[in-house]
């Protein structure tokens, strides 16, 4: 199955519609509509000079997003992973990329935790979700951060989704809250705003828990957190490029003929 994925993924990419299998072919659309609101490689390059997304889907469309915006001398940069995976995870998706555009475009101030906390309202009015055992306990876990280059600082907001730096080979780990995008807390509170000021060569990542959760071939475990991180540590003086290859290869080969567990999203930026 999963040697099909990919094989259709790749047809997709070459607009080879006639050349898929008959029970994939309906996720030609639901690819083209994602990768359409996914922010293009040149418009990614027109705000970050040094930057990669290592982004492999499960099935084809993904429950794993990222984002990007920039108004008035600030530029946001999301990395989104909505509960399930395929089309239900993508559809999810859509509606947290749409949200996203949705605040923006409205002249919200750029406070990244303001952003998540209307994000948050927007998907349980959306989803009618109340917080009773009946509601749906679809959601969306997300970091966001937002550059002011003039300053020199970035906010950092997240729930359930964290941030790495890694400065002079030094990491640091900005820890999210704990709550998700969507089902009602019994006690609904903020998100924290993070501040962080900025330094040349500082090496950020955002990314969801695909590549953590992955098993591997030979152990039969999760690759862990604690190996990402020293894997990023490993590769964080290279180019983006040469950190999205090298990451992408270490984890086929971590994976090795496992199936692959759920999408993998990797975001990195440099300042």
């Amino acid at each position: 199955m999963e040697e099909s994925v990919r094989d259709n993924a790749d047809l997709l990419s070459k607009g080879d519609y006639q050349g898929l299998t008959d029970h994939l072919a309906s996720l030609r659309y639901a690819w083209m509509i994602q990768q359409a609101l996914l922010p293009a490689g040149d418009v990614l390059g027109g705000l970050l000079t040094d930057h990669f997304v290592l982004f492999l889907p499960r099935d084809i469309v993904s429950g794993d997003f990222y984002y990007a915006w920039a108004d008035n001398g600030f530029i946001c940069v999301a990395a989104g992973d909505c509960t399930g995976h395929g089309v239900p995870g993508a559809l999810m998706s859509i509606l947290g990329i749409s949200f996203l555009n949705e605040i923006f475009q409205c002249g919200v101030r750029h406070k990244a935790n303001r952003v998540l906390n209307m994000m948050r309202e927007k998907v349980m009015k959306a989803l009618h979700q109340t917080g009773d055992l009946s509601t749906t306990k679809d959601s969306i876990d997300i970091g966001i951060c937002i550059i002011d280059k003039s300053s020199g600082k970035m906010q950092y907001a997240g729930a359930n989704r964290p941030l790495i730096r890694i400065r002079n080979g030094e990491i640091t780990e900005f820890r999210p809250d704990l709550m998700t995008i969507g089902v009602a807390p019994l006690r609904e509170v903020a998100f924290t705003n993070n501040i962080i000021d900025l330094k040349k060569g500082d090496m950020f990542y955002l990314f969801s828990d695909g590549f953590t959760d992955q098993f591997g071939a030979v152990t039969n475990k999760k690759f862990k957190h604690a190996n990402f991180r020293k894997l990023l540590e490993s590769v964080s003086d290279l180019s983006p490029s040469e950190q999205k290859n090298t990451l992408e290869k270490a984890f086929y080969e971590w994976k090795g003929e496992e199936p692959q567990v759920d999408d993998v999203l990797i975001f990195g930026f440099k300042i």
